[in-house]
């Protein structure tokens, strides 16, 4: 299976917290499962550390690396797709990730409930 974290579920991983249900902890544990980081999580992250809403440490794109995560660029495709989702969601980086979850067939690690609205796999 291809997961890909949602920004919270990344900074979960990333402090080992609680809040991350053993579910995904297993999923994204698993070797058998591909995990992939977007960079609309980057981008996300970097704008909340610019603003002072997240303190995070300024290597953390490196620390994502060392967890054998893999990158996930955003495309022109991409950005065309989430033009035609419906607007249940209007996080533009949420948005994203569910356009680049339906467009590379990954299965979304998320506790936001709006992403069940869409057509792609949620492992919550």
């Amino acid at each position: 299976m291809n997961l890909t974290l949602d920004t919270h579920a990344l900074l979960w991983w990333l402090d080992d917290s609680p809040a991350l249900s053993q579910g995904a902890r297993t999923a994204i544990m698993d070797d058998r499962n591909i995990v992939i980081v977007s960079a609309a999580v980057v981008w996300e992250i970097r704008i909340k550390q610019a603003l002072g809403k997240l303190d995070i440490d300024s290597s953390f794109l490196e620390i994502i690396r060392s967890q054998g995560f893999e990158l996930l660029s955003i495309t022109a495709d991409h950005a065309y797709a989430v033009g035609d989702l419906p607007m249940h969601h209007r996080d533009p980086f949420d948005r994203m990730i569910i356009a680049q979850a339906r467009l590379e067939g990954l299965t979304v690690v998320t506790r936001d409930p709006l992403f069940t609205k869409y057509e792609v796999p949620v492992i919550s």
